[in-house]
């Protein structure tokens, strides 16, 4: 069991995903401060319900049962003043126990999962490759400097949740999927979904 700071939000974070952020109120700043000083990360969980802004509710926010670790790999001050970082998605991990601190900071003891061990793409699957590849070509992406390893299955589906405009209650579930194979042939049925097809 772990102990780590929680950043409630109503987008999803996944292993391999990328995310900007922007932090203005002092518990994040305070937090953001102690993970750069210390080498840490935060765990990302997806906000069910209501919001964290300014406080969020008195008692413990609605989040989902697991989340994952982020570590920050870029930040700037935006040109509106704020703290923008960018942070990158690693291991899941379950949640046991939330509470919020005084300082509205909300914690808990959670089970980290292993990392996901990188699994060779099969030639059926190459059609979430070619897909990846095409929105790395968007400027907004590109902005990102995503490194993707093409050859691992689990880093393409994974990116491909990340950047896909999903409902967040999918990317959620599709969160939870342990099996990359079940991942990939849910992928394939959203995306046919997406372009219209049966």
């Amino acid at each position: 069991m772990t102990e780590i700071p929680l950043f409630p939000l109503s987008s999803v974070l996944v292993p391999h995903g990328a995310m900007p952020l922007q932090i203005f109120e002092q518990r994040y700043l305070d937090m953001v401060a102690s993970c750069m000083r210390t080498g840490t990360g935060f765990g990302m969980v997806w906000l069910r319900k209501g919001s964290e802004v300014s406080g969020g509710s008195i008692d413990t926010p609605d989040i989902g049962d697991y989340g994952t670790y982020a570590r920050i790999t870029d930040f700037d001050q935006l040109p509106n003043g704020l703290l923008g970082i960018t942070i990158r998605g690693e291991q899941r991990f379950h949640v046991e126990e939330v509470w919020r601190e005084d300082s509205g900071l909300v914690r808990a003891r959670v089970n980290m999962e292993p990392a996901l061990p990188p699994v060779t793409m099969k030639t059926a699957w190459r059609s979430l490759a070619v897909v990846l590849k095409g929105l790395e070509s968007h400027p907004h992406i590109q902005r990102m400097n995503l490194t993707i390893d093409y050859d691992n299955a689990w880093e393409v589906a994974l990116t491909l949740v990340q950047l896909l405009p999903f409902e967040e209650s999918i990317k959620y579930e599709l969160l939870g999927m342990t099996d990359v194979g079940a991942l990939v042939a849910e992928l394939d049925l959203l995306l046919n979904q997406i372009s219209g097809e049966d």
